[in-house]
C-alpha cells in the first residue's frame, strides 16, 4: 500500500534566497525538481529566485537546468522541464539593503496569477551570519504574514548569536510558522532509527545500557569544501556537522518512546533526550585539520578553522548513562560514509570469549539508506566454529518503497505543513551549552594527510574497539 502522502493541495510561492549559491545548485533546487518529477508540488505553484546578482529570468532558468544537469535528477522529459521551466522567476538586487522592491513585486504578481490563499514559502539557503538582516527585512517589508521560513544549519554560530538570532525570529514569526530543518533528520535511515526499534519486538526490549556497550555515529567524507570555502572558514567542522547532524541523529538514537508518532510528540521526545547531553569534555574532543586545507582560494593564511573532528558524548539519562556516543566526521578522508552503529555486549553463556564486535545493528545512512546486521553463527562444516555472518535490507527494496532524497523529503513536509522533522529552540539551546566546552577550546586542529582516516590521537577516544569503519 502506497503510505506517500499527498500532494499539498493550496497553491505555493517559493521565494529561494541564495538562488544562484552551492547550496541552492547542489541540493534545494534538485529536490524541488524532484517533487516536480514525483507530482508532489501543488497543482500550481511558482519558484522565485532571489539573489544580489543582475540576473535576467532567462538566465536563471539556464542556471537551474545546468544545475540540474550537473547534480541530477537530469531534465529527460521534455514536456516535465518545460512546465516546471515556465514557473521559475528571479528577482535580484540585495533585499537587506534596499534591493526589495524586484522581490515584493515578483511576490505580488505570483498571488496575482495563483490567488490570494497561495502558501508563501522563504528559504534562506544563504549564510547563517546572514539569518538575522533578512528575517527582520522580511518583517518590514510585510512578507512574513502567514508565511513559512525555512532555516538551513547552523541556527546561530555560537550560544550567544543562536539566542539572538532566536529572539529576532520570534519577533518577526510564529514559532508555528519556523522550519529549522536537517537534512540529516530526511534520511531515510535515519527514520529508520525508531521505526526498527518501536514496531519490532526483537529490537524494542535490546536498546538500552543493558544491550548496547556503545554508539558509533560516523560521518568521513572524500569531499573537500568545493565552492563553500568562504563559509566553512567561519564554520568549521564542529558547527557545520557535530552541533547539527550528529547530535540530531544522537537524539535519533537516544530519545524515549514518544506517546505518539504526531510531530509534536517526536519534537518533544527528540528534545528532550537532548536535554540529558552532558556538556562534552574537552579532554573527549579531537580536532584536525588536513593539509593543504589554507591553500584553497577563500581560506585564511593561518586558519584554525577545523576540517575534522571526533568526540565522545553521554547521554545522563536511565536508559543510556555509562553508553559513550561516538561521534567522527571530517573532510577530505578516505572514504565517504554515512553510519549509526550500536554494538552489542556479547551475552553470557556457554560460549566464552565471543568477539566484541560479534554483534552489531548498523544504519547505513548513505543513499537510499539500509539496515545492516552482524551476527555469529556457526560455521558450516564438522566441529563447532564460530564466524561473523551479515545480513542486509537495502531500504529502496521493500515493497513499495518510493524513497525521495533527504532535501526533497524536507520541501514536501514543509509545503504539506508537517514539521515531524524540524528541530525545536529548546533542544537547540541545550545543544549549544553542550558544544560550549567545544567551541571554548584554543583551537589548534592536528594535521592530518588527505585521503586518510583523520588524526592517529582520534584513535584513543574510539577504544578498546576502534572505529568500525577505517581506523
Amino acid at each position: 500500500m502506497n503510505q506517500r502522502p499527498a500532494s499539498p493541495p493550496a497553491p505555493a510561492i517559493f521565494v529561494l534566497f541564495g538562488a544562484t549559491g552551492d547550496l541552492a545548485k547542489r541540493m534545494v533546487l534538485p529536490a524541488f525538481y524532484t517533487l516536480a518529477k514525483e507530482g508532489l508540488l501543488p497543482a500550481d505553484w511558482r519558484l522565485i529566485g532571489s539573489g544580489r546578482g543582475d540576473v535576467g529570468h532567462e538566465d536563471f532558468v539556464a542556471h537551474v537546468r545546468q544545475s540540474l544537469d550537473e547534480f541530477g535528477p537530469a531534465p529527460d522529459d521534455a514536456t516535465t522541464w518545460r512546465e516546471f521551466s515556465a514557473r521559475l522567476r528571479f528577482a535580484g538586487g540585495d533585499f537587506t539593503s534596499g534591493g526589495h522592491g524586484a522581490l515584493v513585486a515578483a511576490v505580488d504578481q505570483a498571488r496575482a496569477d495563483l490567488g490570494t490563499d497561495a502558501q508563501l514559502i522563504h528559504y534562506l539557503a544563504i549564510p547563517p551570519q546572514a539569518f538575522g538582516p533578512l528575517t527582520t527585512s522580511l518583517g518590514q517589508h510585510h512578507l512574513a504574514a502567514g508565511a513559512r521560513a525555512v532555516y538551513e544549519k547552523p541556527f546561530g554560530t555560537s550560544p550567544d548569536a543562536f539566542r539572538k538570532l532566536d529572539k529576532l525570529v520570534h519577533g518577526v514569526f510564529d514559532e508555528s510558522q519556523v522550519y529549522r530543518i536537517d537534512h540529516f533528520l530526511g534520511k531515510e535511515a535515519t527514520q529508520d532509527l525508531h521505526v526498527l526499534r518501536f514496531a519490532n519486538a526483537l529490537f524494542a526490549g535490546m536498546w538500552d545500557r543493558r544491550s548496547v556497550r556503545a554508539v558509533q555515529i560516523d560521518c568521513p567524507e572524500t569531499l573537500g569544501i568545493a565552492d563553500r570555502a568562504d563559509f566553512y572558514d567561519h564554520t568549521g567542522a564542529v558547527l557545520d556537522m557535530m552541533v547539527t547532524h550528529l547530535f540530531q541523529v544522537a537524539a535519533e538514537v537516544a530519545m524515549e518512546p514518544p506517546a505518539s508518532l504526531e510531530p509534536a510528540h517526536l519534537q518533544a521526545a527528540r528534545e528532550t533526550i537532548m536535554r540529558k547531553f552532558r556538556p562534552i569534555d574537552p579532554a573527549d574532543v579531537v580536532l584536525g585539520q588536513y593539509d593543504g586545507y589554507r591553500d584553497v582560494k577563500g581560506v585564511a593564511p593561518r586558519s584554525r578553522t577545523e576540517t575534522y573532528v571526533a568526540a565522545k558524548l553521554w547521554v545522563d539519562s536511565p536508559r543510556w548513562r555509562g553508553v559513550p556516543f561516538l561521534l567522527r566526521t571530517g573532510k577530505r578522508m578516505h572514504q565517504t560514509h554515512q553510519s549509526v552503529s550500536l554494538l552489542l555486549t556479547p551475552p553470557k553463556g556457554p560460549f566464552g570469549g565471543l568477539p566484541p564486535d560479534g554483534n552489531i545493528i548498523r544504519f547505513t545512512l548513505d543513499g537510499t539508506g539500509a539496515i545492516d546486521l552482524r551476527m555469529l553463527a556457526k560455521v558450516p562444516g564438522v566441529g563447532l566454529q564460530l564466524g561473523p555472518a551479515n545480513a542486509t535490507v537495502p531500504l529502496a527494496s521493500i515493497a513499495g518503497a518510493e524513497p525521495l532524497p533527504p532535501y526533497a523529503r524536507l520541501l514536501h513536509d514543509v509545503l504539506s505543513g508537517d514539521r515531524s522533522l524540524v528541530t525545536r529552540p529548546d533542544g537547540l539551546a541545550h545543544v549549544w551549552k553542550v558544544a560550549q566546552p567545544v567551541l571554548d577550546l584554543d583551537r589548534r586542529p592536528l594535521r592530518y594527510a588527505p585521503g586518510s582516516w583523520g588524526p592517529v590521537a582520534a584513535r584513543r577516544l574510539a577504544a578498546p574497539d576502534g572505529w568500525l569503519v577505517g581506523q
